[in-house]
C-alpha cells in the first residue's frame, strides 16, 4: 500500500496590518500595550478595512470586483498555489474539503462548490465544506488519510480559512456573552484583537514510498465551547426576536483556551510519537494552533521543546483559525526551511472550538 505524502502547500495573506492602536480605539477595553503584553500579537492582517468605529467596509459591490475580496477567493489562491506546488492539476482532485467557519454563505457548501467551478474539478470530485475552527485542519487531515488508506482517493485536497474582517461591528463585537450560569460575562472585543485574516492549502496524494508522507495521525473529540457563536441557527434566527448582537459575534473563553490548549495539545504530541519514540529529536519543525504567542510560548517552555523548532507567525499576522498551520507549513516550504522529498520531519497539532483536535507525524 502506498503512503500518504504531502504533495504540495500554498497560502495567502492578507497585505492590510492592523495595528494594535487602531483596534483599541475601535473597540476599547484593553490598550495597545496592553494587547501586546497579554496576548503578544502586535498586528493582524484583514482583507477587509474597517473604519473608524470598527465597521467593516465592504469591496463595491457595483464595480470592478476587488480580488481576492471574500472567503472563497482566499481559499482559491491558496489552493491554486498548493496544487502549482504538487504538480497537479484540479481534474486529477478527487475531494476537496474546506476547512472554515466563515464562509461566504452558509449553507449548501458554497465555497467548496464555488471553488469545484471555479478550477474545472470533475463532476464526481467531491467538494465539502466542513464547519470547524481553529483544531479541524488536524482534524479533517487523519480523516482523509485514512479514507484515502482505503484506496477510493488517491488525491485530496484540504483548504483552511479564517476571515474574520467583513464580521466586525461596534455593536456586535462590544457586547458581552455570558458562557455559563455563575460566570463572568466574557467581552467579544477579543476575538477583535486576536484573530486574523488568511489561507492555507494542502494537497495529499496516495503514492508516496514506504517511510515517507504521514507516518502517525490522530483526532479526537472533547466537549468545551472554547469558542462561542449562538447566532445564526434555527434558534437564534434574528427576526425571531431571540437574537442579541453578541450572539452573532465569536467569543473566546480566554480561561477555558488557556487551560485547555496545553493539555490536549499534549495529547496530540503523545499520541503520534508514543509509537516512535525515537523520531522526537528528529522532528525540525512543528507547526501548531497559535491561540496568540503568550500562550504559545508558555506551552513551547512546559513541552520542553526547542522554540526555533516551532513555527510562529501568530505575531504578524494574528489567530487565523484552521488556516494557520498550513499557513505556516506553506510559507516554509517557500524559504526553503523545510523541502519536499527532503525526508525532512514535521509535526501539525491543533486543538480549538467546541472542542476537535488532531495531529499529524509526517515526513516530507
Amino acid at each position: 500500500m502506498n503512503s500518504v505524502r504531502v504533495a504540495g502547500a500554498g497560502a495567502f495573506v492578507p497585505s492590510r496590518a492592523i495595528s494594535n492602536e487602531r483596534l483599541a480605539a475601535a473597540f476599547p477595553g484593553w490598550s495597545a500595550d496592553r494587547i501586546l503584553e497579554k496576548t503578544g500579537i502586535r498586528e493582524r492582517r484583514f482583507l477587509w478595512d474597517i473604519d473608524a468605529r470598527g465597521q467593516a467596509i465592504p469591496p463595491p459591490e457595483r464595480e470592478l470586483p476587488i480580488y481576492p475580496g471574500s472567503n472563497t477567493d482566499m481559499c482559491e489562491v491558496a489552493l491554486r498555489r498548493a496544487l502549482e506546488q504538487a504538480g497537479v492539476e484540479a481534474r486529477e482532485l478527487d475531494a476537496l474539503f474546506v476547512v472554515t467557519c466563515s464562509p461566504d454563505e452558509l449553507n449548501f457548501n458554497h465555497d467548496a462548490m464555488a471553488l469545484h467551478q471555479r478550477l474545472g474539478c470533475r463532476a464526481d470530485t467531491f467538494a465539502l465544506v466542513i464547519d470547524d475552527g481553529c483544531g479541524g485542519t488536524p482534524y479533517i487531515l487523519d480523516m482523509a488519510y485514512k479514507m484515502m488508506q482505503g484506496g477510493r482517493f488517491k488525491t485530496v485536497a484540504v483548504v483552511a480559512s479564517s476571515l474574520l474582517s467583513p464580521q466586525l461591528h461596534p455593536d456586535v463585537y462590544s457586547a458581552e456573552v455570558v458562557p455559563a450560569p455563575g460566570r463572568k460575562p466574557l467581552n467579544a472585543y477579543l476575538s477583535v484583537y486576536v484573530f486574523g485574516d488568511g489561507a492555507g492549502a494542502v494537497v495529499l496524494r496516495a503514492d508516496g514510498k514506504e517511510g515517507e508522507g504521514i507516518l502517525a495521525t490522530m483526532s479526537g473529540n472533547a466537549h468545551g465551547e472554547l469558542v462561542i457563536r449562538r447566532g445564526g441557527g434555527m434558534l437564534r434566527l434574528p427576526y425571531q426576536g431571540r437574537a442579541r448582537p453578541a450572539d452573532m459575534a465569536f467569543v473566546v473563553d480566554g480561561p477555558r483556551v488557556a487551560k485547555g490548549y496545553s493539555f490536549y495539545m499534549s495529547q496530540c504530541l503523545e499520541a503520534v510519537l508514543v509509537d516512535r519514540p525515537e523520531l522526537r529529536s528528529e522532528v525540525k519543525r512543528y507547526y501548531f494552533h497559535q491561540p496568540n504567542k503568550r500562550l504559545m510560548q508558555h506551552f513551547i517552555r512546559a513541552a520542553g521543546l526547542p522554540q526555533e523548532r516551532v513555527a510562529l507567525n501568530v505575531d504578524r499576522y494574528g489567530n487565523t483559525s484552521a488556516a494557520g498551520k498550513l499557513i505556516l507549513l506553506a510559507e516554509d516550504l517557500a524559504a526553503g526551511r523545510v523541502r519536499l522529498g527532503s525526508g525532512d520531519l514535521v509535526l501539525l497539532a491543533a486543538v480549538g472550538a467546541n472542542v476537535h483536535f488532531g495531529a499529524q507525524l509526517i515526513r516530507l
